[in-house]
Parts: C-alpha cells; sequence; structure tokens
C-alpha cells in the first residue's frame, strides 16, 4: 500500500474515532459510537499491517489471534464486572506502550547513539513512565473493583504517604532526565530498568490509598493515562493516527475525570491523594438511632397508592446483578399509572455510566433516567423513594456535617421524598465509612436482603403471585 493510501485511511480513521466521541454522548446514538470506534481501530490496523515494511506476517497474525484470545473472553463478561474489565483494558494498554518503548529504546541503542535523539529519548521516557504506571495501577484498581483478597479495598495511608510518592516519581524523571542527556553511556541499561521499576512501583503506591467510592473518577485518569502513553508511543512509532487516537483517548478521560470531580464537589488532586474512604470502620446499626425494618407486603403496598416513584440504583444493584428485576417492579408500577423515575448519581457504581450501562442492559427507556440535577427538584413531590444499595449518594451529611468526608459533595435529594425504602444487604456503611443519617429518619424504612431477592419479592406482590397480599388492603401509614 502507497505512502498516500495509508494516511487516507489514517484520516479516515481519526475521523470516525471523532465521530465514536460524539456519539457516545447520547444514549440513543452510543451504540453508533462503539461500532464507529471500532471500525477505525480496525482501518488504522489494516493499513499500517499493509505497509512495505511489515515483512513477517506471521507474528502478526500470532499477535492477533493472541489479542482475540484474551479479548473474546473479556467481552463475555457481565456489565456489573464492566468496570473491572475496563480496568484491565487499560492495563493492557499501558503495558504495550511500555513493552514498545522499551523495544524501541534497546533496537536504537544498537544502532548507535545518533539513532537516539533528544525528541526521542523524551518521547520514550514519556511512553515508559506513564504506561508502567497505567498498568499496575490499572491491574490494582481491577483487584480492588473484583474485591480480590490481596487487595485492600480500604484505603491504605502511611505517614508522609504523599511526599514519599512524589520523591518517588522524581526519581524516575531524574533518571529519565540522565538518560536523554546521555542515552548511550555504560550506566545506560540500569537506569532504563531502575526507572521501569519506579514506575510499576509508583502505579501500585497510586492506587492503595484510593478508597471503592472514589473508583469511577480513578477509572476515568487511568483511561486519559493510557491515552498519554498511546500519543507518546505514537511519536516513538512516527505514527499519525497513534499520535491522534491516543490525544482523543487521554484528553477524554482528562475532561471525564474533572467532570466527576465536580459532581463530588471535590478537587483532581482530593481524588488522587486523599485517601477517601478510609474514616471510620464498619459499624452495626451507628449512633444517630435505630433502623426501622418493614415488611414486602406494606412496602408494595404503599408503592401500589403511590403516583410517583423514584429508584435510586447504587453499587449494590449492581453486585446483585438486580437490573432485569428493577425492570420488572418498573412495569409492574407503570401498570397502575405510576409515574416511575430513575435518580443517576454522576459517581454511582463503579465506573463512569455503570448505572446507565446496567439499566439500559434491561431495556428500561432513556427518558426514566434522570441526572442529580434535573431529578432533585421533583423529590419533594415524590411520593415513595426506593434506594437500591446506594449509600453515600444520598447520605444528608454532605449537606449539613461538616466534619464529615463527604461534606459539600451534591447527592440525591432522596431524604425530601415522602417515604423512603431503602434497599441494605448489611447494616455495614458505604464506601466512605460512615452512617447514613438518611436510614435513621422516621420516613426511612429498610428493607435488609439481596437487592434482586428483594425487588423479586415487591414484584411478586405487586403481580398477586405471592398469595399474600391483596390490592387495596388496608395501608399502613408512612
Amino acid at each position: 500500500m502507497s505512502p498516500s493510501f495509508v494516511e487516507l485511511f489514517y484520516l479516515l480513521a481519526t475521523g470516525l474515532f471523532v465521530f465514536s466521541l460524539h456519539w457516545m454522548n447520547d444514549p440513543k446514538t452510543a451504540r453508533r459510537g462503539v461500532i464507529a470506534g471500532a471500525s477505525a481501530m480496525a482501518i488504522g490496523m489494516a493499513a499500517t499491517w499493509f505497509q512495505p515494511f511489515i515483512q513477517n506476517h506471521g507474528w502478526m497474525v500470532l499477535a492477533v489471534l493472541a489479542g482475540i484470545a484474551v479479548g473474546w473472553p473479556l467481552s463475555r463478561v457481565s456489565l456489573t464486572a464492566a468496570p473491572q474489565r475496563t480496568a484491565l483494558s487499560h492495563a493492557f494498554g499501558g503495558l504495550a506502550a511500555g513493552l514498545v518503548g522499551t523495544a524501541k529504546y534497546f533496537a536504537w541503542l544498537g544502532e548507535g547513539p545518533e539513532a537516539l535523539t533528544t525528541f526521542r529519548m523524551i518521547a520514550i521516557i514519556a511512553e515508559v513512565i506513564l504506561g508502567f504506571i497505567t498498568f499496575t495501577g490499572s491491574l490494582f484498581a481491577a483487584g480492588k473493583l473484583q474485591e480480590l483478597n490481596w487487595v485492600p479495598q480500604r484505603p491504605v495511608t502511611y505517614f508522609g504517604q504523599n511526599i514519599f510518592n512524589g520523591l518517588l516519581l522524581l526519581v524516575a524523571v531524574g533518571m529519565g532526565a540522565m538518560l536523554v542527556n546521555d542515552p548511550a553511556s555504560d550506566m545506560a541499561p540500569l537506569l532504563f530498568g531502575g526507572m521501569i521499576v519506579i514506575a510499576l512501583l509508583f502505579g501500585i503506591l497510586l492506587i492503595i490509598p484510593i478508597g471503592g467510592a472514589d473508583m469511577p473518577t480513578v477509572i476515568a485518569i487511568l483511561n486519559s493515562y493510557a491515552g498519554l502513553a498511546a500519543v507518546a508511543m505514537g511519536f516513538v512509532l512516527e505514527n499519525k493516527l497513534l499520535i491522534t487516537a491516543g490525544a482523543l483517548d487521554g484528553a477524554s478521560g482528562l475532561i471525564l475525570s474533572i467532570i466527576m470531580c465536580r459532581a463530588m464537589n471535590r478537587s483532581y488532586m482530593n481524588v488522587l491523594f486523599g485517601a477517601f474512604g478510609s474514616v471510620a470502620p464498619p459499624q452495626e446499626g451507628g449512633e444517630q438511632g435505630e433502623y426501622r425494618a418493614d415488611t414486602i407486603e406494606s412496602a408494595s403496598q404503599i408503592m401500589e397508592q403511590a403516583n410517583q416513584v423514584v429508584i435510586i440504583p447504587g453499587y449494590g444493584m449492581a453486585v446483585a446483578q438486580a437490573q432485569h428485576k428493577v425492570r420488572e417492579l418498573y412495569d409492574q408500577l407503570m401498570k397502575r399509572g405510576i409515574d416511575v423515575k430513575f435518580a443517576i448519581h454522576p459517581v454511582a457504581g463503579r465506573m463512569p455510566g455503570h448505572m446507565n450501562v446496567l439499566l439500559a442492559e434491561a431495556d428500561i427507556p432513556y427518558t426514566s433516567l434522570l441526572e442529580m440535577d434535573d431529578i432533585n427538584g421533583e423529590m419533594p413531590q415524590c411520593d415513595v423513594a426506593l434506594v437500591v444499595g446506594a449509600n453515600d449518594d444520598v447520605n444528608p451529611a454532605a449537606r449539613s456535617e461538616a466534619s464529615s468526608p463527604i461534606y459539600g459533595m451534591p447527592i440525591i435529594d432522596a431524604d425530601k421524598a415522602r417515604t423512603i425504602f431503602a434497599i441494605k444487604r448489611t447494616k455495614n456503611p458505604g464506601f466512605a465509612g460512615i452512617d447514613n443519617g438518611l436510614y435513621f429518619d422516621e420516613k426511612t424504612w429498610m428493607l435488609f436482603g439481596d437487592a434482586k431477592t428483594v425487588i423479586g419479592d415487591l414484584v411478586k406482590e405487586l403481580s398477586g403471585e405471592s398469595g399474600i397480599y391483596t390490592p387495596g388492603s388496608r395501608r399502613r401509614p408512612a
């Protein structure tokens, strides 16, 4: 394939990447965006493959088959595991960038010092540091999301942690500067290896102080790191498509992480270094009052007599894989002429848009999904707010308690509804490590248990399948 045709296909792929990001802005066109992005990647790979300098096609076929062998099973995971799958994808991208940078350095070193120009060395250093930080950081993020035993779920902090991490990163950058100054010295291979080791270690140290409540933002940040590593790799390989695709990836991830930080009313630096989620150990019942448990029969009776029900999904819904049962509950309530809406907090779940993805899987109409800012104005007129596994996203302490770690974070105003039902597996607090005053409110009734089971029982009561609840029976006062 001639260079002009390669550039033409690269331009086409770049346009598709841009349209892919644009279409991903709206759930109605998101599927089109995914297809456009995948098509752009396929075009870019094909155009690169058929360039004259590609000689050993057997290795290319082997690499493609290896990618399919790993990628196909990852594509089949449930949507509840999408956050950790996304983190693994970032890890693979970071590792690829780091390995390519390492290979190019030693290949050019073999050609002689003149091949290692200042520009090339700066690009390689950036690629290697960002790539390996993304690799280990993403692996540990995936471990946290998967709740693996060997990865601490709560933030791990120690005295002088941020100072130590900053000094460690400065050492890696200093090694890189020495390599740029003299890339072919006797110490150069040792400095290069030390820089890689520090980058791998820094990726781990960057993630362990971050709690689960910040994981949606962290996923976006890691996405931006992977994109920046791809930009550096594009400069190293002199590939324009890699540069533009990486820039789009890195910029979109950075913008998304900033948007999510604003949604939590916290700074970018506070998310990375604030150790959010380490305030208190799990407690039973808390000090604010006693939980008031309700029955499925009573809860379904009150819901049936409501005019408007707002469902507030959280991570508990994802863990229980209850989205399809939520759809059945939605259908039962809509059949009775009840207005049902979903309140989506920007950081609900473990990755950006997690709740939207799960509810879309259950074919819940997009028009019923409202963002926090859009639904809060309606909450005082809401008859029933059903909190499904959410905790910190509806905690009134964010508005009233200046000493709370979530103070100032915008929340969904579930406490303004006339009646609140909260589904929780246990009495333990959420990832912020604090009790939720909403659960002790006189308007709140607890439905303890697995979200999928509890909502399934509510559906049976509303449909009359349980044989216990009779529609129209005497209502318990809210």
